[in-house]
């Protein structure tokens, strides 16, 4: 009946709006594991040292950067460039690079389900949106990422491109890496934010071993001028070329000369007589001017580099039908979409490739249809909600209200909440913009100097940037491009047209929006302007619009981003949050720490030993996949059927693997022939080793490599303790006796400060910063407590600065990653008898958690090298610590591998 009802349902209208990147994103969660076995050693080691981490603060990338870095790269290795149409058919039907896997559907709602796609929506709705996706498909792969303004696409565009030239580099005949690459920035617009790419410490993002490499190799080319050729070397690798789409598009005639034309052209001799075989090669299509000669001239020279990746920085500055025409999402192409058409036949003719072609936008969006290609998205909602932006503000002018006035008020509420607070050192700007030169000379700029003279602004911090020499200077011009710098004297900015610029101003707070403008989609790029993030908080955008503006704002969220402006606002929930500054209390704490540094050393065995594979029945049954059938998920299953064989794997001969093992020994001078005799004396037998191999290819690199490196080599460890000091509070300045400090948003009732009544006179016990923000509940119940006890000495919070403020951290491996991590404990407390304790509080439901228990691990050994107690504490575990407290006992709740602590020297001021 439920199929039945299904298929019937199936049957009804089809809907062209999936979003088949959801799916993408939920399928490489479940898989996170399996599909890392798929990735090189390489690849794993990139994605690992990028890795944020629960915490997000042992990487450099944010976390929407590091899910669309994992799904460029899921895109490479395990779908190998394959057209999204062509995931999308092997997806649905479970079947090519997903066989073996479980690939399951989404309700109409989003929510994922336990039913596969192709009996959740059925034949009919399958084939329309394979069809939709096939017909948008065009020569090379097309990817579009949908990052929203704000959430770092330059520095996503640059590690991916990094990445690529490391693999490319490593496998040079793999034609699935980028050899070159082709940066294109959005139309009309300035190249300085894409020349971060150049700027960028590579080493945030690369790891250590290969900065070298990257430093040393990478060529960068930009074209911000047209009279400037592009230098690269045809055939040549590793180059970046950084571009303003119209200094590359190949230039076409729209219509065939008149005769009057033609005339003229052979009077004058022409350009044909000078570029005779150029005319031959290009026809009618040849250039008429040494300007279009030029550009076609940059086209040329990309077509002589081999293996190009294209990356397209659409951003947030095209958007409805001509984002769809640019990212090839639409029938009718635009020039910058034909460019890269053009470029992808001029390369197969030359026996290479455009790789794929990268887009990245601010949205996945168009008009009301999401756009079919789009293989990650991160919305606008979710930045603000995850505080990657500010929190928006919106102040709508409802009823009649003159210019003037509109200007008054909205000056007087922007100094009333920013005043010249500065954060990051830069003052507070408030952006109005214009709809014409006119009405900013004659009506906004003489308002807005009244009411700073109101109230006693000085009118020297306006600036005027409209692109009239009568108005705007070359002072102007330079205190423009300095905004976004503590030097920066200016507050109020006046603009005309600049909200499509890609102006990139993190010290904006405010924007303030009178008249409608020409274009509706100004309204919602200049808005989001105010939002970048700056600071250690979310701060707040304040966004001032009159009536007509807002309701367009409302009307273009909803197009462009599915939301609306009550959906962006702060929760009911976040509303007793307060923002506070936090200082530190002077003398510095610190701590000497005694760490110990491990150093491994390899070294090849003298007389290797016999390979013991552990090739047993029992271990080779892990690496066989099975699917078993089950009439309801709570009975047990009614039959089970082996698919191991049916997996897309390589299929090993005796030489082959021995090939590929001793491709992972190349440099540490074992030969394919000491692996062959290895192989051939091991207790599991040749024929057995090659069978494993073939049953599943993860046996290769799972157990037959790491057995033949314990068998030809050994691992000797160097420990060496070293006595550090450790500052609970780093960045104080003796010279300047200037106090560090920082800003946090935390909620009323978890919050303690130093001048409460509350902590009169316990808070010479505590308090190395004046106010303590702390995460929950129990952790706060804690600090009181301990706090409140006469046999404490000292307790301080240690777990509020976590993001490189304090040196007090413990280092730990991640047990899913593998990586090194920091974690910073809750609570450092010293009693009277001199017992020094590291306290961690948890929730039951996490306490057994695998990422807890490793930092349990690390924290408990750093302890027991200085002779101190570590306890992880849940709430029900209060009483008997603060017991154990009191009787002076050693170990007070047994959750800790306690050594019997004495008297450690932590320096005079704990």
């Amino acid at each position: 009946m439920a199929k039945a009802a299904r298929e019937k349902k199936n049957q009804g209208a089809v809907s062209l709006d999936f979003a088949f990147f959801r799916s993408l994103t939920n399928f490489q969660k479940a898989n996170k594991s399996a599909l890392r076995r798929c990735y090189r050693d390489l690849t794993r080691k990139f994605l690992d040292f990028n890795d944020p981490g629960e915490d997000e603060e042992d990487a450099y990338l944010r976390l929407p950067q590091f899910e669309a870095l994992e799904t460029y790269v899921f895109l490479k290795e395990f779908a190998e460039n394959r057209h999204v149409h062509q995931l999308f058919n092997e997806w649905a039907k479970n079947e090519g690079i997903f066989s073996g896997f479980v690939t399951t559907g989404l309700t109409d709602q989003g929510q994922a389900t336990l039913l596969p796609y192709m009996e959740l929506h059925g034949q009919d709705q399958y084939q329309a949106i394979f069809d939709n996706l096939k017909a948008r498909s065009r020569e090379y792969p097309n990817y579009i990422f949908a990052l929203t303004m704000g959430t770092g696409k330059t520095i996503l565009m640059a590690t991916c491109i990094f990445y690529e030239f490391l693999l490319a580099n490593k496998w040079r005949k793999d034609e699935k890496y980028c050899q070159n690459a082709l940066v294109f920035a959005p139309d009309r617009t300035v190249l300085q934010s894409l020349k971060e790419i150049q700027t960028f410490d590579i080493a945030k993002v690369v790891p250590p071993e290969y900065v070298n490499f990257i430093t040393s190799n990478i060529k960068f080319h930009f074209l911000d001028d047209t009279s400037v050729g592009l230098g690269t070397m045809d055939g040549s690798q590793f180059n970046i070329v950084i571009s303003n789409t119209q200094k590359i598009i190949l230039k076409k005639r729209k219509a065939q000369p008149s005769a009057a034309d033609q005339l003229f052209s052979a009077k004058a001799g022409g350009l044909s007589e000078i570029y005779g075989e150029l005319y031959e090669l290009l026809g009618q299509d040849a250039p008429e001017s040494d300007a279009e000669l030029a550009v076609n001239a940059r086209f040329q020279k990309l077509a002589r580099l081999p293996r190009l990746g294209i990356y397209v920085d659409e951003a947030h500055h095209s958007m409805g039908a001509a984002l769809a025409k640019d990212l090839g999402q639409d029938k009718s192409a635009s020039a910058l979409r034909t460019t890269i058409d053009e470029l992808a036949k001029a390369l197969r003719a030359k026996n290479s490739s455009v790789v794929a072609c990268y887009n990245f936008t601010g949205t996945p969006y168009v008009g009301d249809q999401i756009m079919p290609e789009v293989v990650y998205a991160y919305s606008l909602k979710d930045a603000i909600a995850n505080e990657y932006l500010k929190q928006p503000r919106y102040e709508v002018y409802q009823g009649e209200i003159k210019s003037s006035d509109f200007v008054r008020t909205v000056i007087k509420d922007f100094w009333e909440n920013e005043g010249t607070n500065r954060r990051e050192g830069m003052l507070p700007k408030l952006a109005f913009f214009g709809s014409t030169i006119e009405e900013v000379r004659d009506e906004l700029r003489p308002s807005i100097e009244a009411v700073l003279g109101q109230l006693n602004i000085p009118t020297d911090r306006v600036l005027v940037n409209v692109g009239d020499d009568k108005l705007t200077t070359n002072d102007d011009i330079r205190e423009f491009v300095q905004l976004d710098t503590e030097r920066s004297e200016k507050q109020f900015i006046i603009l005309v047209g600049k909200g499509r610029e890609g102006w990139n101003c993190r010290s904006l707070f405010g924007v303030a929006l009178y008249r409608e403008p020409k274009s509706k989609i100004f309204v919602l790029q200049s808005t989001m302007r105010c939002l970048r993030s700056i600071g250690d908080i979310q701060e707040t955008g304040h966004i001032y619009l009159s009536a007509a503006n807002g309701d367009i704002l409302e009307a273009e969220l909803q197009q462009n981003f599915r939301v609306t402006r009550a959906e962006l606002e702060r929760k009911n929930s976040e509303s007793d949050t307060v923002v506070v500054d936090v200082s530190a209390v002077p003398p510095p704490v610190v701590l000497k720490l005694a760490r110990e540094r491990v150093l491994y050393d390899t070294k090849r065995r003298a007389h290797a030993e016999k390979v013991d594979f552990g090739l047993t029945d029992e271990r080779i049954d892990q690496y066989r996949v099975t699917v078993t059938t089950h009439r309801a998920l709570n009975e047990a299953a009614v039959s089970s059927r082996e698919i191991t064989s049916e997996l897309q794997q390589r299929e090993f001969t005796r030489y082959t693997l021995i090939a590929e093992l001793a491709r992972y020994f190349q440099f540490d001078g074992l030969s394919p022939f000491d692996i062959e005799l290895g192989i051939e004396t091991s207790k599991d037998g040749p024929d057995k080793v090659l069978a494993a191999a073939n049953l599943n290819n993860r046996v290769v690199y799972e157990v037959l490599i790491p057995a033949l490196f314990r068998a030809f080599f050994k691992i000797e460890s160097f420990s060496k303790t070293e006595i550090e000091d450790v500052e609970l509070i780093r960045g104080y300045n003796e010279k300047s006796n200037v106090l560090p400090t920082f800003r946090f948003r935390a909620k009323e009732h978890l919050l303690a400060k130093r001048d409460y009544p509350d902590f009169l006179l316990t808070k010479g016990k505590s308090f190395h910063l004046d106010a303590y923000c702390f995460d929950s509940k129990p952790e706060h119940e804690f600090f009181k407590r301990v706090l409140s006890l006469d046999e404490v000495e000292k307790v301080y919070f240690t777990g509020m600065l976590v993001h490189g403020q304090s040196g007090f951290q413990v280092n730990y491996i991640d047990p899913e990653s593998h990586t090194v991590r920091n974690y910073h404990p809750d609570f450092l407390v010293r009693t009277r008898t001199g017992k020094s304790i590291i306290v961690e509080v948890k929730n039951d439901w996490t306490f057994n958690d695998p990422v807890v228990q490793a930092k349990k691990e690390a924290a408990t050994r750093l302890a027991s090298h200085n002779l101190f107690q570590y306890e992880m504490l849940t709430v029900k575990q209060f009483n008997e610590f603060c017991e154990g407290l009191l009787q002076g006992a050693t170990g007070v709740v047994g959750h800790s591998n306690v050594r019997d602590p004495a008297p450690t020297h932590i320096g005079p001021l704990l």
